[in-house]
C-alpha cells in the first residue's frame, strides 16, 4: 500500500517507486507495481475522506 500511495501522492513513475523499494530491501519489479496500482486503487477512492467545504470568515 506504501507504494501505491508513492506513485499516486507523488506522481512518481513504476520505476521510480521499484528503486524506493529496493532501497529499503524490496526486491520487487516495476510491473508487480503496476499491477499493485491497478488492483488497490478503487479501493483507496471508495474509503477517501471528503473534502470539507473551506470555513467561512
Amino acid at each position: 500500500m506504501v507504494a501505491v500511495r508513492w506513485y499516486l501522492r507523488h506522481g512518481l513513475s513504476y520505476r521510480d517507486v521499484e528503486e524506493l523499494l529496493v532501497k529499503r530491501g524490496v526486491q520487487v519489479d516495476h510491473v508487480t507495481v503496476f499491477r499493485w496500482v491497478q488492483r488497490f486503487t478503487p479501493l483507496l477512492a471508495s474509503r477517501r475522506r471528503p473534502v470539507l467545504p473551506p470555513y467561512p470568515q
